[in-house]
């Protein structure tokens, strides 16, 4: 696939076909992304595959904390803690497009927790990557990662695979760090599913809008 392609086909799939991914294609798609550009080549990237029993474990232990209310740890605040504009409506219209392609209700407050803790099952996905950064980096590093996630989002297409990055799989770190043996020193930013869509299921059929170039480019001549 070409890359402008791949950059405009590339979207969050929240439903996969029930079809394994062999190692091999899950490594020729590391294999890629690890050209990503860093600083001073340090490569910060740190990945964690989990198939079978292991991802099996995963979900079931992070659903378990979500389900029993406790409190979730993550290591980095992902989103702000208050939301101002044009942030607030880009973050609900996102919701509402979402929760319409899977016909569900604002006012059906269990049918969103189902959908909602189909994200500790990685949607179905046959494999699940968690990404790790060392905690001795600073911000520059986040950077870094950011192009590497990304890029192996895009090396995945074109293997006929679809991907979608995850912040709720870092809500628990401890529990992730502790099932996988991970030391403490890395922090984890975030999980990813990944496995062949399922192109009729009505969730992935819907596409959020982008701004226009005009909206946040300035020109200096």
């Amino acid at each position: 696939m070409e890359v402008l392609e791949a950059i405009h086909c590339r979207a969050s799939t929240r439903a996969y076909l029930d079809k394994p991914v062999d190692r091999a294609t899950i490594e020729s798609i590391l294999e890629t992304a690890r050209w990503s550009p860093s600083g001073t080549n340090a490569q910060p990237w740190q990945v964690a595959v989990v198939t079978g029993e292991t991802k099996r474990r995963v979900s079931e232990t992070l659903l378990a904390e979500r389900t029993a209310g406790h409190p979730e740890q993550p290591d980095y605040q992902y989103y702000p803690k208050q939301w101002n504009e044009p942030y607030k409506s880009r973050r609900l219209a996102c919701g509402l497009a979402l929760y319409s392609a899977l016909g569900i209700n604002r006012s059906d407050p269990q049918a969103r927790l189902k959908s909602w803790n189909n994200n500790y099952h990685f949607f179905g996905a046959p494999v699940g990557l968690f990404f790790f950064l060392d905690r001795s980096l600073e911000k520059g590093s986040w950077v870094d990662m950011g192009m590497f996630i990304e890029n192996v989002m895009l090396a995945a297409l074109s293997f006929g695979l679809a991907t979608c990055p995850q912040a709720s799989l870092a809500e628990y770190p401890d529990i992730v760090r502790r099932l996988l043996n991970v030391p403490d020193s890395r922090a984890l930013l975030c999980g990813m599913a990944i496995g062949y869509p399922d192109t009729a299921a009505p969730v992935n059929n819907y596409r959020t809008a982008r701004e226009p170039v005009a909206n946040f480019t300035a020109w200096h001549e």
